[in-house]
């Protein structure tokens, strides 16, 4: 069998098609097809014909992520591979762009970008996963309406109450951490302070959970307002976003309930086990994660999230560790989500927080090894189907610390540091408090201690003085 590789470059409407060797040798001419049916068509006539020459030919097929205008494109390729010998992938741009740099490609085109795709097929067919044709299409669709709808409900909270501030900001001491519905029912009936301000009391306590000493509260706050705002086109507008706002609830409810009923996942029952994990992030944990055997080892599911540590030392810098956020952000997000609601309700993850900022660690930081954490339990629990239980994370740690062996002498220097070798300041700093710490005349400092081997030179070795 013959490996072909074929490059896609999806633009907007049009694609174009390079097909390579082994060797990075073109095979055919490049060409270009429009997203249309008739352009799909063409293509598989193209790929039949070139079967027809190339008998023992397997085509290796791979597209960027473009953001969605690769998907029509993926889809028909994976239709082909009833009926072609042919495999489909979904390539991430940023590792097929490391690659054409490392080629030192200063030109960009269609062309040599369709071509760049099929030589990094050429180049990291380890990197590659070919696609299979994915039941949970529709699912995924349902969940980006859902995050759609959530971020139009965000962007007209945030609206409503920087028009609040002018029209009515006495209120906003009721909406610091959250805008409750008897908040907006109060907004849609007296939008502006100049309306709360002559509401009747009796008519205020009718809304649910705005009792009595509430609504004298509102109303006479409302009287001896700083409001600035109040004519009827803004308090018009007041309304009209609540009425939005409520809209965007109900829908969202309403959407989140009929995606967990269209979500017959055993995962996601297994998932809400966890303290901190509800339907909507148990959901999306579970489309971004897929099938878990994906992952070798929970270390290889904390880089897809782009949670694993990172840390550079190159000469005399340094830049110290930190998470690493590589790859799409969507997940890092529903488990940022998670983390906050386990630091709160959880007791193991808020013990591990809590211990973390004792320490001096900043909160962000801690918030971002509580993911990380969490990250790796979710691993455990599906790999071995096995409900969220707190005390086996605790045996792990105790277990790991009591057989975590010395650590090894790393050091890889074969000589005693040289105080004339043409070195920086900063780097002479570093091995005056190296030695005198080995020496015994300075306690830890900075940083790690390294003991330098001993040389053993041969018997007929002579130093340079006796040489001179």
């Amino acid at each position: 069998m013959t490996s072909y590789y074929m490059g896609i470059d999806v633009s907007k409407g049009y694609a174009d098609f390079a097909i390579l060797d082994s060797t990075k040798c073109p095979v055919e001419e490049s060409f270009q097809l429009d997203d249309t049916f008739e352009g799909h068509s063409f293509l598989y006539q193209y790929l039949c014909r070139f079967g027809e020459n190339h008998p023992e030919a397997l085509i290796h097929a791979a597209v960027e992520s473009t953001g969605g205008y690769e998907n029509n494109w993926l889809n028909t390729l994976i239709k082909f591979q009833s009926s072609l010998n042919l495999k489909a992938a979904r390539l991430n741009p940023f590792g097929v762009n490391a690659n054409s740099r490392a080629d030192l490609k200063r030109i960009t085109t269609d062309e040599i970008s369709a071509r760049s795709i099929a030589e990094y097929l050429i180049a990291h067919p380890e990197k590659v996963s070919y696609a299979q044709p994915d039941n949970l299409v529709s699912l995924r669709r349902h969940w980006k309406y859902i995050k759609l709808l959530t971020k139009q409900h965000s962007q007209f909270l945030n609206h409503l109450q920087s028009q609040l501030y002018s029209a009515n900001p006495e209120i906003l001491t009721y909406c610091k951490h959250h805008v409750r519905k008897w908040t907006l029912e109060v907004l849609k009936r007296y939008p502006t302070a100049n309306h709360l301000s002559r509401a009747r009391v009796s008519t205020l306590t009718r809304i649910p959970y705005v009792n009595e000493a509430k609504a004298r509260e509102l109303v006479n706050t409302a009287k001896h307002s700083v409001a600035s705002a109040t004519d009827d086109i803004t308090g018009e507008m007041i309304i009209s976003m609540v009425k939005q706002i409520q809209h965007l609830r109900q829908l969202i409810d309403s959407e989140s309930t009929r995606l967990a009923r269209e979500f017959p996942c055993p995962e996601v029952e297994l998932l809400k086990t966890f303290i901190g994990i509800n339907d909507y992030s148990a959901i999306g944990l579970m489309l971004e994660i897929g099938a878990i055997e994906r992952f070798p080892r929970a270390k290889n599911l904390t880089a897809y999230f782009g949670l694993h540590p990172v840390y550079r030392a190159s000469g005399d810098g340094i830049m110290g560790m930190h998470m690493s956020k590589k790859g799409r952000r969507e997940p890092r997000r529903i488990l940022f989500m998670v983390a906050l609601a386990a630091t709160r309700d959880n007791p193991l993850i808020r013990e591990i927080y809590l211990k973390h900022v004792e320490r001096g660690m900043e909160k962000m930081a801690a918030i971002g090894l509580c993911m990380h954490k969490i990250l790796r339990i979710i691993y455990g629990m599906l790999k071995h189907n096995r409900a969220f239980d707190p005390e086996i994370d605790r045996r792990n740690q105790s277990r790991v610390l009591n057989n975590r062996p010395g650590r090894p002498d790393k050091s890889r220097r074969f000589q005693t540091f040289d105080s004339k070798a043409p070195i920086s300041s900063r780097q002479s700093k570093k091995r005056k408090e190296r030695n005198e710490s080995q020496s015994g005349h300075l306690p830890h400092k900075n940083g790690i201690i390294v003991t330098v081997p001993p040389i053993n030179l041969p018997q007929h070795t002579k130093s340079v003085q006796e040489v001179s």
